[in-house]
Order: structure tokens, then sequence, then C-alpha cells
């Protein structure tokens, strides 16, 4: 039961809350440590044993970048959102609202005494300030049981977690003179100036400029997906909107803290923190429980034998997942890859401990088995189409085509990327359904459907393509470090293939093979040994070299001349009403 949850890490009674005195509270790495427990046990754990058989279990999937918009809001469950400051407050002087509470160890030593008068007051202001901002229905039980509680102190902070989140509004820490934390605040309102910070952000990576309307209309999507999922959240709620913003703001001002939060429909407790390594952007980790795949046989047994099961019928574990941010990068045909897992962890539901040995979230294999099921109808599960229909199953082709389209928009980063043994494998199923003779019938009736589907599966072969450019461009093929020449042998020969498929497409693929074939044509080192010499002075290698580079100028200026091209006629198609 809940109950049990972390009572061998604690070495308390199975219903007890937990000790603080074990945790360091001194610091943010503990109190995060704290509240990941607390957290869990409270949010995840609880409301998971107290509606078992109703409780929506996070798809594994959802922690996948990027994050889908989420359809349902479980009201039923909890949800919160909290900030967490390495410092004392400094009520005038902090940058948003809350209502603040005291701990009456900010007292001077003197006045410590239980009896004091002053202390009893300091309680006394701090209920009253609580309960002011409780559901009516709760004043009276809050304060018959917590009327002498010191509710500030983080040791109580597990029994006041359940009203706690019973308040809309987000709850404060901060340090007192003694360096402890203690629940600081409650009913806190977190700025956020998202037109600013959006505009401010597409200009800086060159997706927007000032005063350009018709650019700012067509990335502000993209600009606003990209800035959200590089603080771990889909464009959403205003909780989570705010929080990420907030954590932003509290990073680039320099702050040691923690902003956390809890959807009600994402189901995920996402914590946004300062870190001595993270040098852009605050660092972002998610918990959630999910169900392992009944595919991934090997981390089922090793679960299973470690006793990391929530429940072990229903393959259940607590998932902690570690994000990676990504400056945006122009020349990147994942261009708009902001995060990327780099680390997954298990933990314990009793003793804690956190196991990184198995692979819950990123096993190519069970993706293509995923894949397998989708096209063959096999598949019961949910995803989102275009960010506003739910499909829940895959029985008919146009549930099918509908959930492919989503599964390969939620997974063209990694297709792109991952290895050439599972891009073959994710070919071939596609292949067997998209080509099968046998569908042609269906397809030609679901047609503006079918052709979506293969429009991103297209984008996703020449992406592919341009992946190796981004590589060769390094002068990298294949895991191995190659020669100017054999560099530029391969790069044409791949950019021959593309001008005749390419540019008829995918506007963005040619711009990232421009950007690509620019930064190989002005390769100083290239130019000023191979290209800027007289033939005579040049080796047989550096004839070649030069050769080759001559051949990719022609072809880069074939590019500018089927994209301008293609540029003019849209331009005329438009003007005689005919696009």
């Amino acid at each position: 039961m809940w109950q049990d949850a972390f009572s061998k890490y604690t070495g308390e009674n199975l219903n007890a809350d937990l000790n603080g005195e074990i945790y360091d509270l001194k610091s943010l790495d503990g109190l995060r440590l704290y509240l990941d427990h607390v957290h869990i046990k409270n949010c995840l754990l609880r409301p998971y044993f107290e509606q078992k058989n109703q409780y929506p279990l996070v798809d594994s999937r959802e922690l996948l970048p990027s994050f889908e918009v989420d359809l349902y809001e479980y009201k039923q469950l909890p949800g919160f959102s909290m900030v967490a400051l390495e410092r004392p407050l400094n009520f005038f002087q902090e940058i948003f609202q809350f209502d603040i509470l005291h701990s009456p160890t900010l007292l001077d030593d003197s006045t410590t005494d239980k009896a004091c008068p002053l202390i009893d007051s300091i309680l006394r202001t701090n209920v009253e300030t609580f309960e002011s901002r409780l559901p009516k229905r709760s004043h009276e039980n809050f304060k018959s049981e917590y009327g002498n509680l010191d509710i500030s102190s983080i040791e109580n902070y597990g029994k006041t977690l359940p009203h706690l989140l019973e308040i809309e509004r987000a709850h404060v820490m901060a340090q007192d003179n003694s360096g402890k934390f203690y629940l600081s605040g409650i009913f806190g309102s977190f700025p956020s100036d998202l037109d600013t910070e959006l505009k401010r952000f597409g200009i800086k990576i060159g997706k927007f400029k000032p005063g350009d309307n018709l650019l700012y209309e067509y990335n502000r999507l993209f600009v606003y997906t990209f800035l959200m999922e590089l603080h771990g959240f889909p464009i959403v709620s205003e909780r989570r909107t705010s929080s990420a913003l907030f954590a932003r703001r509290l990073f680039r001002m320099g702050e040691k803290f923690m902003v956390r939060v809890l959807g009600q429909s994402d189901r995920t407790i996402t914590s946004l923190f300062s870190h001595r390594k993270a040098k852009n952007y605050p660092r972002v980790e998610k918990i959630a429980l999910v169900q392992v795949s009944r595919d991934n046989k090997e981390a089922i047994a090793g679960l299973k034998k470690g006793g990391f099961f929530v429940d072990e019928k229903k393959r259940v574990v607590i998932l902690k997942v570690k994000y990676r941010q990504h400056k945006f990068n122009m020349e990147n045909v994942r261009e708009d890859r902001a995060l990327s897992v780099y680390k997954q962890e298990i933990i314990h539901p009793i003793t804690g401990e956190c196991s990184y040995n198995f692979n819950v979230i990123k096993d190519a294999s069970s993706m293509t088995i995923l894949l397998n099921d989708i096209v063959r109808g096999e598949y019961n599960g949910d995803i989102v189409y275009k960010r506003n229909e739910l499909i829940q199953d895959t029985d008919t082709h146009e549930k099918r085509l509908k959930f492919l389209f989503a599964w390969l928009s939620k997974h063209q980063r990694r297709i792109i990327g991952y290895s050439d043994e599972f891009y073959s494998s994710v070919v071939k199923v596609l292949d067997s359904y998209l080509l099968a003779p046998d569908n042609y019938e269906p397809f030609n009736e679901l047609s503006d459907l079918y052709q979506e589907v293969w429009s991103k599966y297209s984008f996703i072969q020449q992406a592919r393509k341009l992946k190796t450019l981004e590589d060769l461009k390094e002068r990298k093929y294949r895991g191995k470090t190659i020669s100017y020449l054999e560099m530029l042998k391969t790069m044409t020969e791949i950019l021959n293939d593309l001008k005749f498929e390419i540019v008829n497409y995918f506007d963005k693929l040619v711009e990232t093979t421009l950007n690509i074939g620019d930064r190989v044509l002005n390769d100083s080192y290239l130019r000023r040994n191979y290209v800027s010499k007289p033939d005579e002075d040049l080796t047989n290698y550096g004839l070649k070299v030069k050769k080759l580079y001559g051949r990719l100028v022609v072809i880069m200026d074939e590019f500018r001349s089927i994209r301008k091209s293609r540029s003019l006629y849209e331009e005329g198609a438009s003007i005689s009403g005919l696009v």
C-alpha cells in the first residue's frame, strides 16, 4: 500500500510520515530528494492505490519529447505548483505574490521557549493565513487538526500536503536563519510574461524579425512549442506555462531554486531547478507512474527480481526521467529538438533506491513492435492526432493512418537519428502497410489522410540523408573520421540524388541542405590548401579534392536555381488564385 512507500529508506513505522531529519534539508539537492519521496507517496502512489482500477497510468511514450498535448483533466487527481529558494525570503523584494508564513526559528534564540506568547502568535497567524485560502468545507477540520501545529516546519509538510493540494495556487519554501528549509508561503502566483519571452526568444534564434508580421505568424507556433519544450512541457495549462517561464526568469537572475509542478492532466511531477553545470537553461526532471511494456521481457525480469514494481501484476513502476536541453540550431535537420532523454531511473517504492539499469522508454525494439501492432490494427492505446483528436485504437484504416501520422510526428527525431538497423526495421514495417496492393482501395477513399502520412514518411526519409550530410560536414561518416576527398565524394553523391526529390517537397530541408553545403564550401582549410592553389602546385590527391569542390559548387547552384523557380511558380499561382 502507499503508506509503506520508502519505509526502509526512512527507517520509520510504516504508517508514519516521512521524517525530515534524515535528509539534508539545508541544501536544494537534499530538499529535492525529500520532496521526491513525499510527493511520490502522497500525489502518485496514494491516488493509484485508492483508485487502483481507474487510475490513468502514464504511457512511457508520453515522457519522450516532443511532449503531447493533454486532452483530459483528471479533476479527482492531485495537482500543485511550488517554488523553493535556497536563501531566506526578502518579502518586499520578491518578484512574485504570495501569502507569507513565518517559522518560529526565525526569532532570536532568546525567544525560542515554546511557551513564549510570540511563538504562539506566529503559529496561530500561520494557521489563520492557511485556513483563509482553503475551501470553506475544510476550515473546521483543518483548524481542529492543525490549530497547535507548526505548519511551517518541513517535518510537518507531509501532514499538511493534502490541504496544500486544495489550494489552487503555488506554495513556497525558503531557508530560515539556520539554513533549513521551511514552508514559507502559500497562494503564490508565478509571473508569466509570455508575450515578451516568446518574442525575445524568437528574435534570438532568428525565427522572428521586429515588425515582420508574416514571419511572426509563420513561425510563432514553432517558437512557442520549442520554448515550452526546453522547459519540459507542451503548450498547455496556465499552471505549467507560468511555472516554466518563472523558472526561466529565476535561472536568468542567478537564483538557486527549484520549481515543481504536478498537472492533473499529465499526472507527472515535473521539476525545473538550477544546477552548477546548467549553463543555459534550468534542468528538467519528470517523475510518473508508468507501465512497462510486456514486450520488454528483460527489464520485467530484472524489475521483478529487484522488487521495483509498485504493482507487479500491472507492471507499474516509479520512473524518473532526466533530460538534456539543446540550443536551437538552424543547420540541424532536427531543428525542433529542444530536449532529449539522457538518463532514466526506476525508483524502488520501499527503499528509495534508484536503478539506472533498465531501459523503459527508449527501447528501439519495443518501438518497432508497437509500430508493427499499429499497422496490423492490433494496437489498443491512445494518441493525439493534430493536437485536438484522441485516437484510442487502430481497428480501421482511418484510425490507423491517423495513429501513424501522430506516431511518426512524435518520433520523427528518433527515427531520423537512430541506427541504420532500427531505421531499416521502421521502413520495412511502413512499406509493408503503405505500399500493400490490398490497401490501394481503402487508401484511395482516404487519399488526403494517406498523403499526410506519406508526406511525413517522405520527410523522414529525406531528413535521414541530411543527417548524413550533417555528419559529413564534420568529416564523420558511419562513426569514423574521413578525409576531405572522401567527404566531398560522398557528399556530392548524396546531394546529386537529393536534388531530384527534396526540392519538390520540403522548403525547410532545402534550406538546411544549402546551409550545410555553404558551410563546406566556406571551409577555410579546404579553400586555402586546395581551392586557391594553382593546379600545378597540387598533388593528384589535391587535384581530385579541387575537382570535387567544383562539382559541389555546381550542385549548390542547381539547388538554388530550382528553389528560385519553385518560389516564382508558387508566387504566380498564389496571385492567380490557384494556391
